[in-house]
């Protein structure tokens, strides 16, 4: 891996908690990423602010028979070094003020923080 590229930045957008197939992929490549000494950003976009929302991934499987919940795997790379960021816009319009957040979130970040990281050539992105 080259030297002067070394971070990553994942835009969720389709992987929500209604297409549970969709949200391992984004997880296990964050997690790959960090292991590989990159830092790593995961940005929550839309209706993808839902699974931040305390209980809603560990109750998502990507398949029928996987053990491991989503939360599981969103845990395995957060304590990797991931951070879990949302945008503000949508979790204001998704998430309830009464609903607890999972202890891993690290807070908003505007739209405009994923684009500058897709426009960095210090960054690479991925969208989910």
């Amino acid at each position: 891996m080259s030297e002067h590229r070394k971070k990553l930045a994942i835009l969720l957008w389709a992987a929500t908690a209604e297409r549970p197939q969709l949200c391992a992929t984004p997880f296990v490549h964050a997690a790959a990423a960090a292991a590989f000494d990159c830092e790593v950003e995961i940005h929550f976009a839309g209706p993808t602010v839902r699974l931040l929302v305390a209980g809603v991934a560990d109750a998502l499987r990507p398949w029928p028979g996987v053990d491991t919940s989503i939360y599981q795997m969103m845990r395995q790379a957060t304590n990797l070094g991931v951070e879990l960021r949302a945008c503000a816009m949508a979790m204001g319009a998704l998430v309830g003020t009464d609903e607890a957040l999972i202890p891993e979130y690290a807070g908003t970040a505007a739209a405009s923080a994923f684009v500058a990281r897709a426009l960095d050539p210090g960054w690479a992105t991925l969208v989910y």
